[in-house]
């Protein structure tokens, strides 16, 4: 039931890798281009370009550092060939419902694309973990910090393959 590695939707691995490719290939050279034009000024101790595009720098050598290893560990999964519907696994979208019938629409994604906001909720997330497995009717008991909360699962569904 749970994926292995780290799971990651196609549009979320395209998302990290467009990430990479625009600090590598856009931010970093601009970055570069402004440290070595400001150490040609002189004095570097106050000079406030050059300190805060090394510091930049840095910050942008992090962040490559970090997307490098996401991606790295992340097994692509694609939901829309998800063998079985009928229960909740990667890539699902989910409406639940509680006992006083509010609803909310989750789609479980990769730790690494959530976005709570837009309803994509992280596959190690609480609700996700709760929701795992789970089929149209079950009764789902939540732990949250604001204490345990119990949904209904109302609808499932998958995203359809991609048309040639």
């Amino acid at each position: 039931m749970k994926p292995d590695g780290n799971p990651i939707t196609p549009a979320g691995m395209a998302a990290l890798r467009a990430r990479y490719d625009h600090l590598l290939g856009t931010e970093r050279p601009q970055i570069v281009e402004i440290v070595s034009w400001a150490a040609g000024n002189g004095d570097r101790s106050e000079n406030g370009d050059y300190l805060y595009g090394r510091k930049r720098m840095r910050e942008i050598d992090r962040e490559l550092t970090f997307l490098a290893r996401r991606m790295k560990a992340a097994r692509v999964i694609d939901p829309h060939g998800a063998q079985d519907r009928s229960r909740v696994l990667f890539g699902a979208t989910v409406e639940i419902a509680d006992e006083d019938d509010n609803r909310r629409v989750l789609t479980l994604v990769g730790d690494d694309e959530q976005d709570a906001g837009k309803g994509l909720i992280g596959w190690s997330a609480p609700i996700a973990r709760a929701l795992r497995g789970s089929r149209l009717g079950d009764l789902r008991r939540v732990h949250l910090p604001g204490g345990e909360k119990e949904w209904e699962v109302v609808a499932i569904s998958y995203p359809e393959a991609p048309h040639a």
